[in-house]
């Protein structure tokens, strides 16, 4: 028997266990029961790997990179992830979507398929689909201990337990050789060439999704050290694709390129007529750019993996069915609002980077041009992002973009985020109950008096526990904020609010998590 096959039994006896113990007494994975759910103990165990403080303090980078051999070594994966038919995808904007359509043109092509993306938005398990759906608990549950308990059984002073995003691709690898996938379509975290995901080195396909200014602090203050840092999973004699891209980051990624005998082309758009008159699952303009790089992956791995050859005047079925059944939360996301019975509308999307948030701004934009509703509307920004960010940069692109398509923000809401940058939530866990009293808001009035600034507006300060002025508002807490929409809703039955969420993909989390309670 492979190991592959032994572990598969082991882990599907463990599966067949009660609903809150894993694995039987002696094998793999085996918890007693206790008055903790075996769900929340895997959260707690996941949240002791986060290195960072909260949100806004930079990023820990592990140097020992090298590291990620040694757990792949205890976890006996060298040889799984060898045989695993990959494709890796990195990049600074789309490279979710582009994961995400790809897996789909995949599976709607017949084949088992394994996706891992970051972050989760509501619960960690939405980084781990099977054929399109997020692993069920009680599989993410036995895979989860099985690793976590060889890491710990071997871990010590010289090899550390892995920092969270490692562990989770770790675990990303695990599940997919165990439940034996066709193709891995694997997202890289940070970066490209010390990512964790980079562990593989004989991938069918790599891509690189349009290249931006990102977590500079570690990549690089240029467009060319950062694509260099993303050219880092490119490997020697495997075909990769990008998109088009600004010219210094172009010139790194052919070198980078050349210098591995990988050949390195350019994905076109996809043009909107190939579709036969059907739209994207992702919406946005710029998801055509994503769609296009897409495509190129796919056929090319059908292609390598001696499958079919795509046809270049028309696309096949089973791709236009992928690409227009696509699916990814918090993104270009349109939620009505149950509570306020129509006359509130969540759009939500996760943009944080100045090219983003143009991206975002035409969404939206065009996306309430198309809400039916035949009551007047208003448009409100609901908006947090991390300190590191500068709202200079982010709030022209936004109020331009919109202001070019003739829309204008009734108010601003700024807000701290609710969920707990030191502990892995589920969608079973309710969000953290707030002392108001405690809560540091000097972020968001900065964020808002940058606001008010670039409307040209001046602040004042009200009694009601928010700083309100003609532009904006500052709230100690999201369920405030969703509070006064909802009461702000009820008092306008004649005016429909059409709320932006954007700025943070952990806000949109937040919102997505209060909205659907």
């Amino acid at each position: 028997m492979e190991p592959i096959q032994v572990l598969e039994t082991q882990t599907l006896t463990q599966l067949n266990m009660a609903k809150d113990v894993v694995g039987g007494e002696g094998e793999p994975g085996f918890r007693k029961p206790s008055s903790v759910s075996a769900y929340d103990e895997a959260m707690d165990a996941l949240s002791s790997l986060i290195t960072k403080k909260n949100r806004a303090d930079k990023i820990v980078v592990d140097h020992r990179y090298e590291l990620m051999f040694e757990y792949v070594k205890i976890l006996e994966l060298e040889e799984p992830i060898s045989q695993m038919k990959i494709i890796h995808v990195a990049g600074t904007k789309g490279k979710g979507s582009t994961c995400v359509f790809t897996e789909a043109i995949l599976r709607n092509c017949g084949f088992r398929t394994g996706l891992f993306t970051s972050p989760h938005l509501i619960d960690v398990r939405e980084r781990f689909r099977l054929d399109g759906e997020d692993i069920s608990k009680e599989k993410f549950l036995a895979y989860f201990w099985w690793c976590w308990d060889r890491l710990k059984k071997k871990c010590g002073d010289d090899i550390p337990m892995p920092t969270l995003f490692r562990f989770l691709a770790l675990l990303a690898f695990k599940i997919f050789a165990a439940e034996q996938v066709d193709v891995a379509v694997m997202e890289v975290g940070l970066g490209g060439k010390t990512d964790a995901t980079n562990v593989v080195q004989t991938p069918i396909v790599c891509g690189i999704t349009p290249l931006g200014y990102d977590h500079t602090e570690v990549l690089g203050n240029t467009l060319g050290e950062i694509a260099g840092e993303k050219a880092g999973i490119f490997k020697k004699g495997v075909p990769a694709f990008t998109v088009s891209q600004p010219e210094e980051a172009m010139q790194v990624l052919k070198q980078k390129a050349s210098q591995l005998d990988v050949n390195l082309e350019v994905a076109n758009m996809l043009d909107s007529k190939l579709l036969n008159g059907l739209h994207l699952g992702l919406a946005g303009d710029h998801q055509y750019i994503n769609a296009g790089l897409a495509i190129m992956l796919s056929s090319t791995w059908l292609q390598r993996t001696r499958h079919l050859e795509l046809e270049t005047s028309s696309l096949p079925e089973r791709f236009i069915k992928g690409l227009t059944s696509a699916n990814l939360q918090g993104r270009a996301q349109i939620i009505p609002d149950k509570v306020s019975e129509g006359d509130l509308v969540f759009y939500l999307d996760g943009a944080h980077s100045p090219e983003s948030m143009e991206v975002c701004a035409n969404w939206f934009s065009i996306a309430i041009g198309d809400d039916n509703s035949k009551k007047d509307s208003a448009q409100i920004l609901l908006f947090n992002c991390m300190s590191v960010r500068d709202p200079q940069l982010l709030f022209p692109r936004l109020v331009d973009t919109c202001g070019g398509h003739g829309v204008k923000f009734k108010k601003a809401i700024f807000v701290p985020n609710m969920s707990v940058y030191n502990k892995v939530g589920s969608s079973s866990s309710s969000l953290p109950q707030t002392d108001l009293k405690e809560v540091d808001n000097s972020w968001q009035l900065t964020l808002g008096r940058v606001w008010e600034n670039i409307i040209c507006c001046g602040e004042s300060e009200s009694e009601t526990g928010s700083c309100e002025s003609k532009n904006s508002m500052v709230f100690s807490s999201l369920p405030l904020a969703i509070k006064w929409l909802r009461d702000t809703a009820k008092q306008n039955k004649s005016v429909r609010l059409q709320v932006l969420v954007t700025g943070s993909l952990h806000l949109v989390g937040d919102v997505m998590k209060l909205v659907n309670k």
